[in-house]
């Protein structure tokens, strides 16, 4: 399915008004199906939505390998997404706990968890040098058509310190990285001594899904949060962020940085 709609406008500038068209980016519902349940709807770009399945239920812990899984069926049409694993993973009480709305709102969502303590401190001793930094993010913010003719869409790269290795877009923050995560889990991609890059501001949910996967480095353009901030530090993550130009604020873990 395409990922953008050109709509008819009434452009208003200074010398007047003229009719024309824009570019937009499109925006479905996407509901997970998890061993015949329903777990989660989601406000999605219609593009790799196997790959956001399965990330997602990676970032919530509900997965854990490719080899659980026993098929994956993707409707477009219905914008349904059926995932089963070998084992039914889904008799857990932690399925069907409170739902949290994200702070993208209702386009992302998670679960309260009761195992969030238990995620492990990352100690991996990837480091990173400024001007790499600078490097990924220019190449970054010039790598997603969608966004640079809609300025609608976020990004999110998987890199490991020189190039962009994974690259994929969503109208949502949330979903564009869990869809680095479900083609990396499904396609075999490794993920050891790799860093997440973002165009969204960086919030505890974020955080959660890359300490959930062991990634030692997170890089936004954009701003973090209090509790982001307080998760990373506390999760051994370096976080990286308001990259722009030839600045950039470094809120954890900054030994990390060269």
């Amino acid at each position: 399915m395409d990922t953008i709609e050109t709509l008819p406008i009434k452009r208003i500038t200074k010398e007047g008004e003229s009719s024309t068209e824009q570019v937009v980016a499109r925006e479905i519902l996407v509901t997970i199906f998890f061993n015949g349940q329903e777990l989660v709807t989601l406000l999605c770009s219609p593009k790799d939505l196997n790959y956001l399945a399965i990330g997602f239920l990676v970032s919530e812990g509900l997965l854990k390998s490719k080899d659980e899984i026993k098929k994956i069926e993707v409707d477009d049409w219905l914008g349904v997404v059926r995932v089963e694993t070998k084992e039914n993973l889904a008799s857990g009480s932690r399925l069907f706990a409170k739902r949290l709305i994200a702070s993208g709102c209702g386009g992302a969502a998670t679960f309260y968890s009761i195992d969030d303590a238990t995620i492990p401190k990352v100690e991996t001793r990837m480091t990173i040098s400024a001007d790499d930094v600078f490097d990924l993010v220019n190449k970054f913010q010039h790598n997603s058509e969608v966004y640079l003719a809609t300025h609608g869409v976020h990004s999110a790269a998987l890199c490991d310190g020189k190039s962009m290795l994974v690259f994929n877009e969503d109208i949502g923050r949330h979903s564009a990285v869990d869809k680095i995560f479900g083609k990396c889990l499904l396609e075999d991609i490794s993920i050891e001594n790799r860093l997440i890059m973002s165009s969204g501001r960086i919030t505890s949910e974020i955080l959660h899904k890359v300490a959930r996967r062991g990634i030692p480095i997170i890089i936004s353009i954009s701003a973090p949060t209090s509790l982001g901030v307080k998760i990373a530090n506390e999760l051994g993550i370096t976080l990286i962020g308001s990259v722009r130009g030839k600045k950039m604020n470094v809120y954890t873990n900054d030994w990390r940085l060269r």
